[in-house]
């Protein structure tokens, strides 16, 4: 079998504040998602929230279900988002081929039954980061290219947070029923993401950091504005974001990374902004 997974649980915020290093990474940081001719995948008890990897290179790989969902597919009461950060993809959902280039998305949607992945080139894999959420409706899988996201840049040179924001699979360019996803990219010599940092009571969240480069890491913040924590990342890792907690993160050089989350609404826009001067 060529699937595998990790379940996650939920954790109180007066609970995490008790945590040493090592449980904070137990619980919220994800490593090795990345593994050739493999799927893995996280299953979070966060708006039971899933992130994988799959790295198809000497083999195609199909979606199995897992044991956690209790159904007879993956995408039987699901839809799912991927953002290709490898080589050329061709991605077979029910017959249908969609060629997904290097950080190009993919919307899923709720009653694929076959879906399969693969590598246009084994010497260039394809490098898949997938997040999953429970969905109520089906929505038309549809491809997004880079090219095609709706972009903003916020932040500044001046704070250190000028960055390109790359809204690839939300609600002003496709239909979803939960799940949204997006990629930033920094501008020269900015290494702040998310801050003015914010927290999202109606939704979780999952970061995947890449693009790192050798011998550098990412601090993520994390934790109550007022009781806050941090986690090393290094390459291709993730971390979870609960709703409760702020996201944000330094790099000690460029790095990329890709949100995704899931719950209560599709509002973008919908956070409780936390300026620098008042987190502690």
């Amino acid at each position: 079998m060529s699937t595998k997974y990790q379940l996650r649980h939920a954790a109180h915020p007066a609970d995490v504040k008790n945590y040493d290093t090592q449980r904070l990474r137990d619980e919220f940081l994800i490593q090795n998602l990345f593994e050739a001719d493999t799927i893995n995948f996280i299953y979070s008890e966060y708006d039971r929230y899933m992130a994988g990897g799959i790295v198809p290179v000497k083999k195609k790989l199909k979606l199995e279900t897992i044991d956690p969902l209790k159904s007879t597919y993956f995408l039987e009461r699901r839809e799912m988002g991927l953002i290709n950060i490898g080589g050329p993809a061709i991605i077979t959902i029910d017959g249908n081929k969609f060629e997904i280039n290097h950080k190009d998305a993919l919307y899923i949607g709720k009653g694929s039954k076959d879906v399969e992945f693969a590598s246009s080139n084994i010497a260039n894999p394809a490098k898949l980061y997938v997040n999953s959420a429970p969905a109520h409706k089906e929505y038309p899988t549809k491809k997004v290219t880079l090219a095609e996201a709706e972009v903003a840049e916020p932040g500044s040179m001046e704070t250190s947070n000028h960055r390109k924001i790359n809204k690839l699979l939300v609600n002003s360019v496709i239909q979803t029923c939960q799940l949204q996803m997006g990629m930033t990219e920094f501008r020269p010599g900015s290494v702040w993401n998310t801050m003015p940092a914010h927290t999202h009571s109606r939704r979780m969240e999952i970061y995947l950091y890449f693009e790192i480069t050798e011998n550098q890491a990412v601090c993520h913040f994390m934790g109550e504005p007022q009781e806050t924590r941090h986690i090393w990342v290094q390459n291709e890792e993730a971390v979870i974001s609960p709703n409760w907690s702020i996201h944000a993160g330094v790099g000690t050089g460029k790095y990329t990374f890709i949100w995704g989350m899931a719950g209560e609404n599709l509002d973008y826009g919908d956070m409780d902004v936390c300026q620098p001067k008042d987190l502690k």
